[in-house]
């Protein structure tokens, strides 16, 4: 695979959050954390099951506002460095879905914030079109504000 071909099915979306590492860390670990900011505003996750270790498993469904849960999600972890990285694929639990691998990375910043970094290589461009019409990034973005909550209620 060349990058050129890499750049035509990924997506990477980082923020600063006012917060160590292993806060965040925490907050994507743990299934009563993450079903507090996982997903868009509106689509809260209503399935919400982890098995948090390398080549353990997590499912989630989230439920939209006409109160219809969609068909669950999920996949393996691939690689976990505490505080530092979490691998992971996801795609839905339908028979031949194809999956995207996710890569989220908690770097130390200035003033005890962290740079959280996403980057979603989906399987292929069709995948990649299909995610983004659909609002990818919007709806990553809405679940980061929800992360921000969280993450500073972990502080408090």
């Amino acid at each position: 695979m060349n990058m050129q071909d890499e750049a035509a099915r990924s997506i990477t979306i980082t923020r600063i959050f006012d917060a160590p590492p292993h806060l965040l860390f925490l907050a994507h670990s743990k299934p009563e954390h993450v079903i507090k900011w996982f997903g868009p505003v509106g689509w809260p996750l209503t399935l919400c099951e982890m098995d948090f270790r390398v080549g353990g498993s997590f499912r989630f469904a989230m439920t939209g506002p006409d109160g219809v849960q969609n068909p669950p999600f999920g996949g393996e972890y691939l690689d976990i460095v505490p505080d530092a990285r979490i691998v992971y694929d996801n795609g839905f639990h339908l028979p031949g879905a194809e999956k995207m691998v996710t890569t989220i990375t908690f770097e130390p910043v200035e003033d005890g914030k962290t740079l959280l970094t996403m980057h979603t290589l989906f399987a292929n461009p069709a995948m990649y079109a299909t995610h983004v019409g659909a609002g990818f990034s919007s709806g990553v973005n809405s679940g980061l504000n929800q992360l921000e909550d969280v993450v500073a209620a972990l502080k408090a």
